[in-house]
């Protein structure tokens, strides 16, 4: 019964990502372009960012992998009802721009603390220090898409989050904070990126 209900789980979540990355490859197909206007203004810029790094980035596989609940911010009981080590699989495609700094674009799909599956789907922007081809910090944002069992039974929710990476080459290691409050976020969620 046990392994039947991980496996049911395991198929519905990798359903569920087959249609999150359909849904990530119409959303910015190369017809995007289009729609952008050369003009200075914030929106055609952040068109031309997406734009651009779906069509010149590279492959990236995602990794999540731990999402740390702060002990300052649940009861002992509680943190151990939560999943921390929440496996899970992505898919992006990103670039370092003219400056040197990195867009991506991404979609990850995961195991959220509740044991339950959780989709993401965003763009990230990280103001990078150091070489790109050796050891590099990365400091920046994500703004996203999350759909998830807790918030309106996978009603997808946006959101902007700030993101740290350290990375060697075209291999990071990714951090958020969730804020939070009462009995939900202070999270800092741990995630790693794959070049290939």
């Amino acid at each position: 019964m046990y392994l039947q209900t991980k496996s049911s789980k395991l198929i519905n979540c990798c359903r569920s990502l087959k249609y999150s990355f359909f849904i990530f490859s119409l959303a910015a197909a190369p017809p995007a372009q289009a729609i952008c206007d050369n003009t200075d203004s914030t929106i055609d810029v952040i068109c031309e960012r997406v734009s651009d790094t779906w069509q010149q980035g590279e492959n990236d596989f995602y990794l999540p992998f731990h999402a740390h609940h702060l002990r300052s911010a649940y009861s002992d009981e509680r943190i151990d009802s939560f999943r921390e080590e929440n496996w899970g699989l992505g898919y992006g495609r990103s670039r370092y721009d003219e400056s040197g700094n990195w867009d991506g674009l991404y979609v990850m799909g995961f195991m959220d603390s509740n044991s339950k599956p959780e989709y993401f789907l965003g763009y990230s922007h990280q103001w990078i220090w150091g070489e790109r081809e050796r050891l590099h910090a990365g400091l920046g944002y994500t703004a996203f898409l999350t759909a998830r069992s807790s918030i309106l039974h996978y009603t997808p929710v946006p959101g902007i989050l700030p993101v740290a990476s350290i990375n060697y080459n075209r291999v990071s290691l990714n951090a958020t904070y969730v804020p939070g409050g009462g009995d939900f976020g202070n999270i800092i969620f741990f995630w790693s990126r794959i070049g290939f």
